[in-house]
């Protein structure tokens, strides 16, 4: 299940926020490995690792790291201060962490009955990678003041909030107000137990107008109508009606991607939305030209059962796409390989900014 190497550090090749990401010697040649230095230290060049080269050895693409699990020769400090939230629990990593609604947070007396997001509008997608390209629809579209934005990250890909270079940018240039974990995912500004009490935090601690639901970079996939990560997105929309909020559903549109089960509206967002989505939402439909344009439409067309599809022009927010602040990709493509993709996330925002103007 594990496979397990021992290999000394030669050189840190950059870092962001929570992340180092680093060159290590192993018997059989240099390897890229990733520390999360808030959980095993930071490394530096000579330090012996232990490291876990699972992903790298099955050529997974989001996580083809080795993965360091402790600097045996130089422990970190023991951890101070409350917390009593165990996440990633009973494994060999299991991390403690304060959870916003805990009896030791400063929190907890705005979440304790906080039962509401006050028709907060909610955009939910099935991959990451559609958190920037929603982001920058819904700052090209809002009028009036800028609106703020809390990103509630599940648990269905990456569990560390850390390995997100897009999240650590974004922050860094105030694109998001915070990002909220939620479930075994961990690292974020906010620490919750659920998706529902993220939604709660993202309103009433971080006072965001809107929240951006999405899986961690990672997303998993069988092949088959149920066994993906993605489902979840289904789940979000519930999760943000039952609590008040107004949610926003981005399709998965592709038209680069060479699987025949994601080209046009993929089956991920069909199933989440059409059979896990028990709750009405607002599904944002791209008015894309040619015929992929007519494709998504058509297989829109069967969310409409329970949902309320609204077209939305994407006039100007191809500029949008091309001003963002950081890279544009979904599994290896580019805008120009997968606009589709990008627009399609960028509409889902427009649709939000649109909801604040009402």
């Amino acid at each position: 299940m594990i496979r397990w190497r021992k290999g000394e550090v030669v050189r840190v090749r950059r870092e962001w926020p929570g992340a180092v990401e680093l060159d290590v010697a192993l018997a059989e040649g240099e390897c890229r490995a990733l520390a999360y230095p808030p959980l095993v230290g930071r490394p530096e060049p000579g330090d012996t690792v232990l490291l876990n080269t699972t992903a790298l050895a099955m050529g997974l693409g989001t996580g083809g790291y080795a993965m360091v699990v402790a600097i045996p020769d130089r422990l970190p400090q023991d951890p101070s201060g409350p917390g009593h939230l165990v996440k990633a629990r009973y494994t060999p990593l299991q991390a403690t962490v304060l959870g916003a609604d805990e009896q030791g947070s400063p929190h907890h007396e705005a979440l304790r009955d906080a039962d509401s997001v006050d028709g907060m509008p909610v955009v939910i997608a099935d991959l990451h990678s559609a958190l920037t390209p929603i982001l920058c629809g819904l700052y090209a579209s809002a009028s009036g003041p800028r609106p703020r934005v809390a990103y509630v990250m599940t648990d269905g890909g990456a569990l560390p909030a850390w390995f997100s270079m897009s999240c650590a940018e974004l922050r860094a240039r105030d694109w998001l107000c915070g990002v909220v974990t939620a479930g075994q995912a961990f690292g974020g500004d906010v620490e919750a137990v659920t998706l529902h009490t993220g939604l709660l935090a993202a309103r009433h601690v971080l006072g965001a107008d809107v929240a951006v639901v999405a899986q961690g970079p990672g997303n998993l996939g069988t092949g088959t109508r149920w066994g993906f990560s993605g489902v979840s997105a289904g789940e979000a929309v519930n999760a943000a009606a039952v609590l008040g909020g107004r949610p926003v559903a981005a399709l998965r549109v592709s038209e680069g991607d060479k699987r025949e089960r994601h080209q046009g509206v993929s089956h991920h967002s069909l199933t989440a939305y059409g059979r896990v989505a028990l709750a009405p939402a607002t599904v944002a439909v791209p008015e894309l030209a040619g015929p992929i344009g007519d494709t998504v439409r058509a297989q829109a067309a069967a969310l409409a059962v329970r949902h309320e599809l609204v077209p939305v022009p994407v006039d100007g927010l191809i500029d949008a796409l091309r001003a963002s602040p950081v890279r544009l990709s979904t599994m290896g493509r580019g805008l120009d390989e997968d606009l589709a993709y990008f627009l399609t996330s960028a509409a889902a925002g427009r649709v939000a900014a649109s909801l604040l103007a009402s």
